[in-house]
């Protein structure tokens, strides 16, 4: 059965569920709620007033302001008899007729004796409270109707994978997956809703572990290559650099060289921040690869960055006899036949590219090497595709997004950890403010002096279009306000993720090559190309954001040696956010996300990487994880997944078994 078949879904709200990565039945069923309003009988001095009652009389309408409009009307509770207000629903007048039950949720003036509604249901309350779902959704969509269509497709025979062994079901008495489904979305009672809610966070975490720990213990298993590189010619090579490593730099490469030298297959995640200089890490582990006679692969999340990286390789090694190319969805058909064909004969040293280099149509003679940069953006079975191209290839992570310790044990408890916490030599710290939105003169003051200098600078907005529901900053208005501040001097971009590539692209390569000086973007900038006469990120609605998310984008100033700036624009949350004013330590900031808000925003919302959870939280079901760490290591030891068809075709496909 399609989506476009469930009641109500038509082509348009097909084209609404599509933008919230609904495709299929499964994906509407298991689209879950992020929050419950719990419906019931409230006193009329509580802040929020639930109550039902009748209508005493016909309503009144009048307007004002234009586009404003007034319903009013007697209302009896059966306790007290009061006027209730509601606005800008005047569509409701035709069915509040006189005797009619309602339901009214609101505010009580006592004073006036008035009931200034939000909200108003036909019908008298239930005697049990009932649970009403809140959804992310987008403009166009509601979560009462979301909800609507969620329970359309209950009604019918939906499938689902249950990748839950039946003897852990037992241990922990769960509910079936099927009956958990339907009591996240349509609940009846709060013990119905935790155990629908135990279970799928469970089953979240256990199947997260449960391919952690598929990968760890082949790489237990795996031997590495033969290589006999002496660290001397690694020691030339960093001579060579124009620039000093830091000590933590030089330690995380001798545990790479040694890595590679070892009989053991690599399998290690390097940790820095921003700017921290992983990336000549990286390319040093390239080059010791190269020496061993091996190829390798770098594979990035953007095309942005793949040219960046591709650059800087031939600038600092073009002394050494090393093939590299780029591949990427870009690159033109002949182009890539060409490349496949030198690839797979040897002929190239090193490719570096995006998703590209992991299609069927890639094969390499000798793969050596993989390295995955923000390897968080990338799927267990992504990076695990990239690392099957070369059967004995050793592999290299990196993540600009540190987190604690004992968390990454965890999480990546198949990977050895190396962390860079020094920043290079010569680079200035990036000089942060917090702003009050009444105090934005004194930010266009610091903008306009950066731009007289010849710099440029970050806008940054969480939103792209305006929202009826939410009162942030977004980029269109953003663009008017900066035109009007600074459009005759100065050229403005806008970069945002509803832009196709090239036209990214274009936006990023002008902004790089000084053609726009002030960029108004989304977080889209996050993982972007460096440009270091960037000298201020201004993050407006910083609030919106977490703390490792606005330490990602501050990231992107400070890039050089001249002195950077980072404004943080928030009415709200000011506690939190000084913690971005007091260090600019990437570890001691995701240990403080950890703390307040759990693992999501140590990613962004909502990325495409493995710690994107539907409803776990790594902080707050940290004790889960674990138990989920030992019951998915036992499944596999025990091979206790063969009774599972889901978890052996997922085993099967992680490990290339027929």
């Amino acid at each position: 059965m399609e989506l476009n078949e469930i009641k109500g879904i038509g082509p348009k709200t097909l084209g609404l569920l599509n933008k919230l990565q609904i495709n299929t039945i499964e994906d509407l069923v298991e689209y879950y709620p992020f929050h419950y309003d719990v419906i019931k009988r409230t006193d009329l001095n509580e802040e929020k007033v639930t109550i039902d009652g009748v209508i005493e009389s016909i309503p009144q309408v009048s307007f004002f302001n234009k586009k404003m409009n007034r319903l009013m009307f007697n209302f009896n509770t059966g306790s007290i008899l009061c006027k209730v207000v509601i606005f800008n629903r005047i569509f409701l007048k035709n069915n509040l007729k006189p005797n009619t039950m309602i339901t009214v949720i609101g505010k009580y003036d006592k004073e006036k004796n008035t009931l200034v509604a939000s909200d108003i249901r036909f019908g008298s309350l239930p005697n049990i409270p009932r649970y009403e779902p809140i959804y992310h959704t987008v403009n166009g969509i509601s979560s009462r109707e979301l909800n609507k269509f969620i329970l359309n497709a209950l009604q019918t025979n939906f499938s689902y994978n249950e990748y839950m062994p039946e003897y852990l079901k037992e241990k922990y008495n769960f509910l079936e997956k099927r009956d958990s489904i339907i009591n996240i979305q349509n609940p009846n009672h709060a013990t119905n809703l935790k155990s629908a809610i135990n279970y799928l966070k469970y089953e979240e975490l256990f199947l997260y572990m449960f391919k952690m720990n598929i990968l760890k213990l082949n790489n237990k298993n795996n031997l590495g290559l033969e290589r006999n590189v002496d660290f001397k010619q690694v020691e030339e090579a960093i001579k060579s650099l124009p620039f000093t490593l830091t000590s933590d730099q030089l330690n995380s490469i001798k545990e790479i060289y040694d890595d590679l030298n070892s009989h053991k297959r690599m399998n290690r995640l390097l940790q820095g921040d921003v700017g921290s200089g992983k990336t000549i890490i990286a390319f040093l582990a390239i080059l010791i690869n190269h020496f061993s006679g091996y190829q390798s692969a770098l594979m990035v999340p953007t095309e942005i960055l793949a040219h960046q990286h591709y650059n800087s390789f031939i600038k600092l090694f073009n002394n050494y006899n090393i093939s590299v190319e780029i591949l990427t969805g870009k690159t033109t058909s002949k182009d890539k036949k060409d490349i496949y064909k030198r690839l797979k004969n040897g002929e190239i040293d090193v490719v570096i590219g995006t998703h590209a280099l992991i299609t069927e149509d890639v094969e390499y003679k000798n793969l050596g090497l993989v390295i995955t940069d923000e390897q968080h953006r990338f799927g267990v079975n992504q990076r695990s595709n990239l690392k099957n191209k070369g059967s004995l290839a050793d592999v290299l992570y990196m993540s600009a997004t540190p987190i604690p310790r004992t968390y990454a044990l965890t999480i990546y408890g198949d990977m050895d950890i190396s962390n860079i916490k020094t920043m290079p030599r010569g680079r200035k710290e990036v000089i942060t403010y917090l702003k009050k939105e009444s105090e934005i003169k004194e930010v266009l003051t610091l903008m306009y002096h950066e731009l007289k200098l010849n710099h440029q600078v970050y806008v940054i907005a969480p939103l792209i279009e305006d929202s009826d529901k939410i009162d942030l900053t977004n980029v269109n208005k953003l663009e008017e306000q900066m035109n009007k501040a600074f459009g005759k001097l100065y050229n403005i971009g806008v970069l945002h993720g509803k832009m196709n590539k090239s036209e990214k692209d274009e936006v990023m390569n002008k902004f790089k090559n000084n053609d726009i000086q002030i960029l108004i973007s989304t977080t889209v900038i996050e993982v972007g190309i460096d440009v270091p006469n960037a000298t201020t990120m201004v993050i407006f609605d910083a609030f919106r954001f977490g703390l490792s998310q606005l330490h990602q984008l501050r990231g992107r100033v400070g890039r050089n040696n001249l002195q950077s700036y980072c404004v943080l624009i928030s009415n709200h949350e000011k506690e939190r956010l000084n913690v971005l004013l007091e260090t600019t330590d990437g570890f001691k900031i995701s240990e403080e996300d950890f703390k307040l808000r759990g693992s999501g925003d140590l990613f962004g919302i909502r990325q495409s990487g493995d710690m994107t959870f539907k409803l776990a939280n790594l902080k707050n079901d940290y004790k889960m994880l674990l138990m989920a760490k030992d019951d998915s290591y036992e499944c596999l030891i025990n091979k206790q997944y063969l009774e599972n068809k889901y978890l052996t075709e997922l085993v099967n496909r992680i490990c290339n078994l027929d």
